[in-house]
């Protein structure tokens, strides 16, 4: 039973965390889906959540749901604002869509301390600074 679902491979498609504007005071950062796909995707639902611990305690965060009709290729999408106090946090974006009527998921989770200086690249199509999990 299991041998007949088909496997279905998430290829060319990116969760990044981008810095959008830094101040002396502050830094503003959002969540960007990526298509780098050469076709569109469709339907696609996206939940959000961070877990982990703080200072000892068991801390979660509420769980966010997202949804986009359509996310064309060579594209990006704005999932949400993330405040920096979560980067202590497991962030977890799980992902589903699809391409000619077939299902495809995945998670993404982006680390405690792994949004951090060291991890930034610039980020295709969206050109910010950023760290990308493909």
């Amino acid at each position: 039973m299991i041998k007949d679902i088909p496997q279905n491979i998430v290829k060319d498609i990116a969760i990044a965390v981008a810095l959008e504007k830094e101040s002396a005071e502050s830094k503003i950062w959002y969540v960007y889906l990526i298509n780098l796909k050469n076709v569109p995707i469709e339907n696609v639902l996206i939940t959000s959540r961070g877990y982990g611990e703080k200072d000892g305690v068991p801390v979660k965060t509420s769980i966010l749901r997202h949804m986009f009709p359509v996310v064309e290729k060579g594209s990006y999408k704005l999932i949400e604002p993330i405040d920096e106090q979560t980067f202590g946090l497991n962030n977890e974006y799980w992902l589903s869509y699809y391409i000619d009527g077939n299902i495809y998921d995945k998670k993404f989770i982006f680390l405690p301390e792994s949004i951090v200086d060291v991890n930034f690249i610039k980020l295709p199509i969206i050109n910010k600074v950023g760290v990308m999990i493909k």
